[in-house]
């Protein structure tokens, strides 16, 4: 089947890391982990207990009247504020889990930025250690927003961290890996538990193939799919559940893909699998053609 999907082949590394002589440093995993946990609580903390203990405990706690709880003013403010101060602190948390997750990051990359390439786990080098490094300290983030009450905002951690670039009105949900190396555009929509993934380990002490994965515009991942290191999905590509790339792929897009390894599916396959009818397509076809219109007109401004 004619498909228009490019894969490079993996014997041929594009770009090779250069092996530098060093040891893990295993001794800066706790203190990274120490620092990003309780420096992220200690505002928060602070915030929440001067208000409990100057403002909570002895307007409402102490308060030796039930019913002046509710017909004095400074008591029924104390006590209705005290879910809103729970979520201010909840949210100062997950941003001092941003700002010092960001701190180390850029550190790292200073030291050693992220770039293509094929890492060997064999031979200890610069580029293997901070790449352990980074995936370790971006862990506690990630699920603590994707985890929590604002899942959301993990757009905005990845973002303000530097780990990953999530366009304008992108969606992901809850999905495996997809911390790190990721370029995702605008109006996308990343399934439930798809799995982008920048890197790869080939064997146990194989290498690993870590390039960036790019993903333009309007792309769907319906669900449980599966993007690998180095692949290229075109503008307004749809991939139905369970499609699945390999390494390096590139896809034209505008048009629906399906399988293992992923290949293009033509009119009217899709319109066996869909149940559209011809005048379904057109209006797909209409609303596409609205939508780059719209976009050539934002450029132009």
């Amino acid at each position: 089947m004619a498909t228009d999907i490019e894969e490079t082949n993996s014997s041929d590394t594009p770009k090779e890391i250069e092996e530098q002589e060093v040891n893990f440093q295993y001794h800066l995993y706790l203190p990274f982990f120490i620092t990003i946990y309780f420096g992220s609580f200690l505002i928060p903390s602070i915030v929440y207990m001067l208000y409990f203990l100057l403002i909570f405990q002895p307007l409402v706690l102490e308060n030796p009247n039930f019913i002046s709880l509710f017909t004095e003013l400074n008591s029924l403010l104390a006590l209705l504020l005290f879910p809103l101060v729970m979520i201010i602190s909840y949210i100062l948390h997950l941003v001092f889990i941003g700002i010092t997750t960001r701190l180390f990051w850029r550190f790292t990359e200073r030291m050693c930025p992220t770039k293509d390439g094929i890492i060997l786990r064999s031979v200890p080098s610069d580029t293997l250690n901070y790449y352990h490094l980074r995936s370790f300290m971006i862990k506690y983030g990630k699920y603590a927003f994707t985890k929590g009450m604002f899942p959301w905002m993990a757009n905005w951690f990845y973002n303000f961290v530097g780990s990953n670039k999530i366009g304008k009105g992108t969606t992901i949900e809850e999905e495996i890996v997809g911390d790190k190396y990721i370029d995702v555009g605008d109006n996308c929509y990343i399934g439930v538990n798809s799995a982008l993934s920048s890197h790869v380990v080939e064997g146990i002490f194989g290498r690993i193939p870590y390039f960036e994965i790019k993903i333009h515009d309007n792309v769907t991942c319906a669900g449980f799919n599966i993007v690998g290191p180095g692949c290229d999905m075109g503008d307004n590509s749809y991939l139905l559940p369970m499609a699945a790339t390999n390494k390096y792929n590139t896809t034209k897009g505008s048009h629906y893909y399906f399988g293992l390894p992923l290949r293009k599916i033509f009119t009217k396959k899709i319109m066996n699998y869909l149940k559209l009818s011809p005048e379904d397509l057109q209006r797909d076809k209409e609303l596409r053609i609205k939508q780059q219109e719209k976009k050539d007109i934002m450029k132009k401004k």
